[in-house]
């Protein structure tokens, strides 16, 4: 059975059980209330008999006045009036009267009793001769034989209706409830590893409901997902890159020393420049296996405090030993008076990739021109600038950005593969920061990056 069905069942069943003990409590009730206002008529109408049958002239007229205009005849009703000798008590029988109702008249004074749609109050009355008579009055309570049955036929039919009822608002609910879960399946299996920047859309607008963290915690799963394929793809790319220029040139000269018989001042010349082109290999081998422990794989890595101005200096750093070109001015002029404020919760070295990979593009863009590394503090967040003098992005293209692979139109003469700008971003959303980035085409590129501060949960 479908959890649809198990729940429906359920739903029925707690209602109709309900629903059941609810309508027998009423029925109860009202059956209850009919027996014993129904008695209480009657026991009125014995009293008022015995007085005019057995009472004295003036009294019997008096109550037989107020009989008259007060209480209306009941339906079927029949009066009995039975004189009692001593000896013969225990031996009363009347056509038409209960014998129980007789017996328990004589054992209590009075008595009442229904058999099938009758019913019978009985009551001992004594004259002023001390003359002893049993009273009985029948009658056929109209209440309870016709409005009784009107009100279990109408409670059965209103059951019926209800659980109609509770089938209809059941499917709907639940197909309500059901329906953005199905959605959020559906947009999963959309999403692969070729698309990994897709994320899905709440379809609540309310953030504390049970759908929304649902989605939000699958989007930051992809986020980790997506920060572990690009940083491969990441390191994949600057290591070809990289690699390339330095070990071209040592192959090239030891090609060009090889060629011909040379003088030892020329083997000692190539094998100068074949050294110093093995150094800045070695050098930027460091720097990419120092990318490479940067990959997050999302059991690893670590969130603790990390102070944003050193990983700022390690970055320019770290380029520069990469790329002797690249000219980089540190601003911290706006730096706090308290060194805490510095201080975020996140991984160091994701936090080091997503800045040396934008640093890396203003510098590249900007044809090595000087950039400019800015870092200050608020009271509930980090700001880092990065801002240069290149090609810039052309407006209609900026939106398209995120998107793992796109580069800008302008951007040709210009190696690179697009995915290091959706790496950092998702890196700062890792961090529950924000990355922002304006940009004017020849006039160049600033990108502002928010982390807060704070110990929340990652």
């Amino acid at each position: 059975m479908k959890t649809y069905s198990k729940t429906v069942l359920v739903i029925i069943t707690v209602f109709v059980v309900y629903t059941l003990l609810f309508s027998g409590y009423i029925y109860y009730s009202f059956s209850n209330f009919a027996f014993t206002d129904f008695y209480k008529r009657l026991e009125l109408r014995v009293s008022t008999t015995a007085v005019m049958q057995l009472g004295d002239a003036q009294e019997s007229v008096n109550v037989e006045e107020v009989y008259k205009d007060y209480l209306e005849k009941l339906p079927h009703q029949k009066e009995y009036i039975i004189p009692l000798t001593k000896a013969g008590k225990d031996t009363v029988r009347t056509k038409g009267i209960p014998k129980q109702l007789l017996q328990d008249a004589l054992n209590n004074g009075k008595a009442n009793f229904n058999q099938g749609k009758l019913f019978y109050s009985a009551l001992l009355y004594k004259d002023k001769q001390q003359q002893e008579y049993m009273v009985v009055v029948s009658a056929e309570n109209y209440f309870y034989n016709h409005h009784i049955t009107y009100l279990r036929n109408l409670l059965i039919t209103s059951l019926a209706f209800s659980v109609l009822l509770i089938v209809i608002v059941s499917h709907f609910v639940f197909r309500t409830l059901i329906r953005p879960v199905r959605n959020i399946i559906n947009e999963v299996n959309k999403i692969g590893s070729e698309n990994l920047h897709l994320r899905l859309v709440s379809p609540t607008s309310n953030n504390g409901d049970p759908i929304s963290e649902l989605t939000n915690t699958f989007n930051d799963m992809l986020n980790r997902l997506e920060t572990s394929f690009e940083t491969q793809k990441n390191f994949i790319s600057n290591a070809s890159h990289e690699l390339n220029t330095p070990l071209t040139s040592i192959m090239a000269e030891a090609e060009l020393a090889l060629s011909k018989k040379r003088t030892s001042e020329e083997y000692e010349t190539a094998l100068a420049k074949i050294l110093e082109e093995a150094d800045k290999l070695e050098q930027k081998t460091k720097a990419l296996l120092y990318l490479a422990r940067t990959g997050f794989d999302g059991k690893s890595q670590k969130f603790s405090k990390v102070r944003v101005d050193e990983i700022l200096l390690e970055v320019k750093d770290n380029l520069q030993s990469v790329n002797s070109n690249f000219k980089i001015k540190m601003d911290f002029s706006l730096l706090p008076e308290n060194p805490e404020k510095l201080k975020i919760k996140g991984n160091g070295p994701l936090l080091h990739l997503a800045i040396s990979n934008i640093v890396s593009n203003a510098c590249k863009y900007s044809n090595h021109q000087q950039v400019y590394l800015a870092l200050g503090a608020s009271d509930n967040s980090v700001v880092i600038i990065i801002k240069d003098h290149g090609i810039g992005i052309p407006e209609r293209e900026i939106q398209y950005i995120y998107d793992p692979y796109f580069r800008a139109s302008n951007t040709s003469n210009y190696e690179g593969y697009g995915i290091g700008l959706p790496l950092s971003r998702n890196i700062i959303l890792m961090h529950k920061g924000e990355l922002i980035v304006r940009s004017i085409e020849g006039v160049g590129t600033t990108v502002q990056i928010n982390l807060p501060i704070g110990d929340y949960k990652l």
